[in-house]
């Protein structure tokens, strides 16, 4: 399944969280299916999202559109996001 991986910093991680959760339908409708958040563990305000998704050219869209770059901006990102667009090649165990 192809996914996104998107790392930005936020001015205050429980102030951003309402909004990343408030936006999961837009998401969905652009063909997410979920997604993992992590924070830095040397800097808290340093999020990273892997978000899978049915379609990278939908990805695409979502990441190109005007209603993401808002909602980023409400939810207080601090600088311009790292974005990754990747196909699942495989699972390696341990």
């Amino acid at each position: 399944m192809p996914h996104i991986l998107i790392r930005h910093k936020v001015n205050d991680y429980a102030a951003w969280k309402p909004f990343f959760d408030d936006h999961s339908a837009t998401r969905a409708s652009y063909g997410s299916q979920g997604a993992r958040v992590f924070r830095n563990a040397d800097d808290a305000s340093e999020v990273i999202m892997l978000v899978a998704v049915d379609d990278l050219d939908r990805a695409r869209e979502l990441l190109a559109s005007d209603d993401l770059r808002e909602k980023m901006a409400e939810a207080g990102v601090s600088d311009q996001p790292d974005v990754y667009l990747l196909d699942h090649e495989e699972t390696v165990d341990a």
